[in-house]
């Protein structure tokens, strides 16, 4: 009995435990739901893009306004992350590329445009090395004195090393691209793409649109000229770096652009492996292009294969243009002229290129438009006289292999070239190019470039444009073609 009695006590203890421990259980779960929800709604609260702020090093709002997209914002990190498996420092810059000097900032960043200031948390058990103070200018043609002397420097610093850290006035929860348009975009097609546009792709691409862009060199009328290109790489309006004199704050920044060549991506080099043919599909979403292949005369189509040929109307015109249109008549092309220019809109000629099969063009800014053309088109380069095959290959040749284009070079002879009328023929113009190079760019430009126009020989040149219908009778888009006519090695 005494031990049915002990027995029956010690159930109702273990009951007892078990209830009280089911209640403290409660308890816990009913706070941690609380505080989710708390979180939660202070999530929902934070969903603004720009925030005005009042507070100090700490960061505490006072208000909001617009948008913002919290999770989307780290992706650029999250990939960033897995091209590493390191820890991502604090600061990180690389001045040793030979284009661009790029910064990129992981930590509470501070950017003051109109001072050229950028500020960002230090970690004070970093030695001063590490912790240093950087100025950059955040161009992609460093190695071009004449222009990078007038770009302006930005300064970073470690917030501990300055007293004044600036307030911020606005937050931002996304990433910011600080960056310098320079002074040929806007002056030349070729540079908008090269200089700006193609590297802004490789640097900002990977953020998926939650980026906020900071120019410096700002022009509104180029801005609204690239205006849905733009719009494809951030969500948000763009600001004017030199004349903004709010403090921007940000979680992550990348003062500089990424530049791998002129006119082409490394997929090797960038986040998520993006390539040149990204690009061009990318432009051909933001102008709507309707045509995603060249024209397949191996199906037999009946419709004539287009030949769009980019005139000139200044420097390194084609002479005889209309030779050319009716030798490729001739040969069976559809073929149309065309030109553009700075005040061209983009979105137009756009449109007009893609509807093409073949685009021809003297070496110059107008075949910078290839990257419309639709899969498996042909690209003709016309190089000038001046040893220039190395230059018009490296801007025009190289990116329609990379956007799977087929690309011919045509070197034209010194018979085909007016510099004949200008100069002796046994002088360095023609009997040593190199020790004109050597003169320099401005030498260089001011006989090849801008003294010089063309006119080809067409029992020469014709079996160009009907290689050029050869090849659009090859449909192995696996390997893109090039060859370089007539040119030396």
């Amino acid at each position: 009995m005494e031990y049915q009695i002990k027995r029956a006590m010690s159930v109702r203890k273990i009951i007892t435990g078990l209830m009280i421990a089911s209640f403290l259980v409660s308890l816990v779960y009913s706070y941690f739901s609380a505080s989710s929800v708390s979180h939660a709604a202070s999530s929902v609260s934070h969903t603004a893009h720009r925030i005005s702020l009042s507070a100090g090093l700490n960061g505490q709002t006072s208000g909001m306004q617009e948008h913002d997209h919290m999770t989307s914002g780290r992706k650029g990190e999250e990939n960033m992350k897995n091209k590493t498996s390191k820890v991502l420092p604090l600061l990180s810059c690389d001045l040793n590329d030979y284009r661009s000097d790029v910064c990129e900032i992981y930590s509470n960043v501070r950017i003051h445009g109109n001072s050229s200031s950028i500020f960002y948390s230090s970690d004070k058990t970093m030695n001063l090395k590490e912790n240093r103070t950087w100025t950059i200018k955040p161009y992609t043609r460093k190695y071009d004195s004449y222009v990078i002397e007038n770009v302006r420097a930005v300064t970073i610093k470690p917030l501990y090393a300055s007293a004044e850290a600036p307030k911020c006035n606005l937050y931002h929860n996304i990433t910011a691209v600080v960056f310098s348009k320079g002074i040929y975009a806007g002056k030349n097609f070729f540079h908008d793409f090269s200089d700006v546009l193609v590297p802004l792709f490789i640097t900002a691409r990977q953020f998926e649109g939650e980026v906020q862009i900071l120019m410096a060199d700002f022009q509104p009328i180029w801005i609204e000229k690239h205006k849905k290109f733009f719009n494809q790489i951030s969500n948000y309006e763009i600001i004017d770096f030199n004349q903004e004199n709010q403090v921007h704050c940000y979680p992550r920044a990348i003062v500089g652009l990424y530049s791998h060549n002129d006119f082409t991506v490394d997929p090797s080099r960038t986040p998520n492996n993006y390539s040149m043919l990204d690009f061009a599909r990318l432009m051909r979403r933001t102008y709507s292009l309707e045509r995603e292949f060249a024209a397949n005369l191996v199906e037999g189509s009946k419709k004539k294969p287009r030949l769009l040929i980019i005139a000139r109307n200044r420097t390194r015109k084609l002479l005889n243009i209309g030779e050319v249109i009716a030798v490729g008549e001739e040969l069976g092309f559809e073929v149309a002229v065309n030109e553009s220019s700075l005040h061209t809109n983009v979105e137009d000629f756009a449109r007009m290129v893609n509807s093409f099969d073949v685009m021809l063009a003297v070496h110059g800014a107008g075949l910078t438009n290839e990257v419309f053309l639709p899969t498996n088109a042909v690209v003709i380069q016309i190089v000038p006289l001046g040893n220039l095959h190395w230059i018009s290959y490296n801007f025009y040749g190289i990116a329609p292999t990379k956007m799977m284009l087929k690309y011919l070079q045509y070197c034209i002879s010194e018979e085909e070239s007016t510099l004949i009328y200008l100069y002796p023929r046994d002088h360095a113009v023609f009997t040593d190019p190199d020790s004109i190079h050597k003169q320099g760019w401005a030498a260089l430009d001011k006989i090849y470039l801008s003294q010089q126009s063309v006119k080809v020989n067409i029992t020469r040149f014709k079996p160009i444009l009907a290689r050029a219908l050869e090849l659009l009778g090859d449909r192995n888009f696996n390997v893109a073609s090039q060859e370089l006519l007539f040119c030396p090695n």
